[in-house]
């Protein structure tokens, strides 16, 4: 799994955890991860798992550091899901924009035939980055969920494709249902009316972040009419939520398809200039803030692979967004 990775906020959660326990982290890990660097090597990952757990030598090391998780572990993936009405919005927005935070194996989302509960699965094709890995990524998304519904809620089954631990009680009493291993797939199923759980605001600080930085990102742009400056600053959470569609907006706006059609035409536009213009915008500005990877910025502009992302800003400027970012920092020098 060499060429795998783990967003650095998210590598955050294990120095938080030494922290918690009165251990000096820094002695034992190593310097805390740069956030501008965005990511952190899996290797390096579990190293410091393996280490942690050796001076530690009890199960549930993953299950414990899961305890601090919150959306900002998760970066805008964390903001994404808590935009989302309910828990099975946000697990449909993660399972779309995982590898901007965890890029091994992808999960699917699937609801089980005959209403019979929800199954999130992780197969093995990247490889198996191991127990202490899988653990600490699993319970993490657990503990997020139940975090965002602001309830604790037990989960039917799940499967590990790991050899079981010494000791399973503390797996069992984490998840709140029957935990096995050696699996062929790494595996949650939970009731499916779960999905239905609304979701608490739990971390309004990140998503009052990122609205500020958005309006001053449309403020620094040129006039336009006050109907079509409207428009854009609706557009602006539903790109962010990948609603980027000329149905979305007229809903937002309460008005139907063709009525927005037609007064898009009379202030000389179309839907499709408005979102390329809101777009190139919000990323031109995004491309200035160093703390932002090219596929945060991705999902912030609701573009479901960085690629499309890339594709569309060269076709917006004439460079790939990596280079116009260097460019800028080369005439800010």
């Amino acid at each position: 799994m060499a060429d795998t990775r783990i967003a650095a906020s998210f590598a955050q959660l294990l120095y938080e955890y030494l922290d918690r326990q009165g251990l000096d982290a820094v002695q034992l890990l190593g310097p805390r991860p740069d956030p501008s660097q965005h990511f952190v090597p899996m290797s390096d990952w579990q190293a410091w798992l393996k280490r942690v757990d050796a001076v530690e030598g009890r199960a549930g090391l993953g299950l414990r550091i899961a305890e601090g998780i919150s959306a900002r572990h998760f970066g805008v993936v964390g903001y994404a899901a808590l935009a989302c009405g309910n828990l099975g919005e946000a697990l449909q927005r993660m399972e779309r924009y995982h590898a901007s935070v965890y890029d091994a194996n992808p999960p699917r989302v699937e609801v089980l035939p005959g209403g019979q509960g929800v199954a999130v699965e992780w197969g093995v094709e990247r490889g198996r980055p191991g127990a202490l890995v899988d653990e600490t990524a699993i319970a993490s998304l657990v503990q997020l969920a139940r975090d965002m519904t602001g309830r604790y809620w037990p989960l039917r089954k799940v499967s590990f494709v790991n050899p079981p631990p010494a000791d399973l009680q503390p797996y069992r009493d984490f998840f709140g249902g029957e935990v096995v291993f050696h699996a062929p797939a790494t595996r949650l199923e939970f009731d499916a009316a779960t999905l239905a759980l609304p979701l608490r605001k739990s971390d309004p600080a990140l998503a009052q972040l990122l609205d500020q930085q958005a309006a001053q990102l449309l403020q620094q742009v040129s006039q336009v009419p006050a109907i079509v400056d409207a428009w854009r600053r609706t557009l602006v959470p539903l790109i962010r939520e990948g609603q980027t569609s000329l149905a979305a907006l007229a809903r937002a706006h309460h008005t139907s398809p063709r009525t927005l059609q037609r007064r898009l035409c009379e202030q000389g536009t179309s839907f499709q200039q408005l979102l390329d213009d809101t777009r190139r915008h919000l990323a031109e500005g995004h491309l200035k803030d160093a703390q932002l990877d090219l596929a945060e910025i991705a999902l912030l502009l609701g573009y479901s692979e960085q690629s499309a992302f890339t594709r569309a800003f060269r076709a917006w400027t004439g460079l790939p967004p990596a280079q116009w970012r260097k460019q800028q920092r080369l005439r800010a020098a």
